[in-house]
């Protein structure tokens, strides 16, 4: 057969599914990510799988709306706070992150989804995890009729002094020593 007069067939993809090594999701840190969404049942748009890396390839945390839409930002990842917000309540609405309400109007996004309770400093905005069995709950009312109790969350308000706020900020920043001297 005479290739040069052959019709050109080049398929236009390839369907190729290959087994993803440990390598391969370090060098695809999305993974994970990708991995949360789609047990989650939630369709990993590229938005969601950039705001879902940043959220769950740290750790466990508590992040703002404000404070994650900063992240996205600095990431060079294009997206508005209302989207950020929506995002954050669609991973809330499907279990892959929780929402802890402080006070009105003030909410942090947690993505320690287990069980437990938390510090929460008035004094610095700082959220911390207590582990659930460090607190017990003594009697609970009955739940109103046709309701049931699905989860108590416990917020501990702590205030620290103004002393041990600035030595804490202070600590936390490198350059604090060196600009002393």
């Amino acid at each position: 057969m005479d290739w040069t007069s052959a019709p050109a067939r080049v398929p236009l993809c390839w369907d190729v599914r290959l087994p993803i090594s440990a390598d391969m999701k370090r060098a695809f840190p999305q993974s994970k990510a990708l991995e949360r969404l789609r047990a989650a049942g939630l369709r990993p748009t590229r938005q969601r799988l950039d705001l879902a890396g940043l959220l769950l390839d740290n750790g466990n945390r508590h992040v703002t709306a404000e404070q994650l839409h900063g992240e996205a930002i600095a990431a060079a990842i294009p997206v508005s706070l209302a989207t950020v917000y929506n995002t954050l309540h669609q991973f809330v609405d499907q279990g892959i992150l929780r929402e802890v309400v402080v006070e009105p109007g003030r909410s942090y996004f947690d993505t320690n989804i287990d069980d437990h309770h938390h510090f929460f400093c008035e004094s610095t905005g700082r959220l911390q995890d207590i582990p659930s069995e460090m607190v017990m709950v003594g009697r609970l009312p009955p739940a109103p009729d046709g309701s049931e109790i699905r989860r108590v969350d416990v917020i501990i308000r702590i205030r620290q002094e103004a002393s041990a706020a600035k030595a804490r900020s202070e600590e936390a920043r490198p350059d604090a020593a060196a600009s002393l001297e």
